[in-house]
């Protein structure tokens, strides 16, 4: 694996496919289709290349596992259009308010999903029932 793939999240392929389908005059609707579509690719690449996360320690138990792995937000899609030049800043700006107030009226998450069904854990590692068992064991 070379160095840096384990935290890259862009890779070429995924940007072609992002200039490739990316519209100005896209719905949000259709936005969050890109960004799942990236998001599966993503995961695909790095399955596909045995890409294995970094390891980190927790600050809060001092467990010592694989970070969770990188995952394509709306947002980051969006400024991905600025980064790697298929849009103009000035609609990446734009687009970028439009889906905060988007992403509020409707309870959407970082991902287009409907916070509602989004389901959030705690955020150490003790959190977890069946990592909590093996300690006690």
């Amino acid at each position: 694996m070379p160095a840096g793939d384990s935290q890259r999240v862009w890779f070429p392929e995924m940007l072609a496919k992002l200039q490739g389908q990316w519209q100005e005059a896209m719905s949000f609707g259709e936005l969050i289709e890109l960004c799942d579509a990236l998001d599966a690719m993503l995961h695909q690449i790095r399955s596909e290349r045995h890409i294995r996360s970094p390891l980190f320690t927790c600050p809060k138990c001092g467990r010592r596992g694989p970070m969770a792995e990188p995952r394509v937000s709306v947002r980051a899609m969006i400024l991905a259009l600025g980064r790697f030049g298929i849009a103009i800043p000035a609609r990446i700006k734009t687009l970028e308010r439009e889906w905060a107030k988007y992403r509020d009226l409707h309870g959407l998450d970082l991902y287009g999903k409907s916070l509602l069904e989004t389901h959030h854990g705690e955020s150490c590692c003790r959190a977890n029932p069946i990592t909590s068992r093996r300690e006690r064991q």
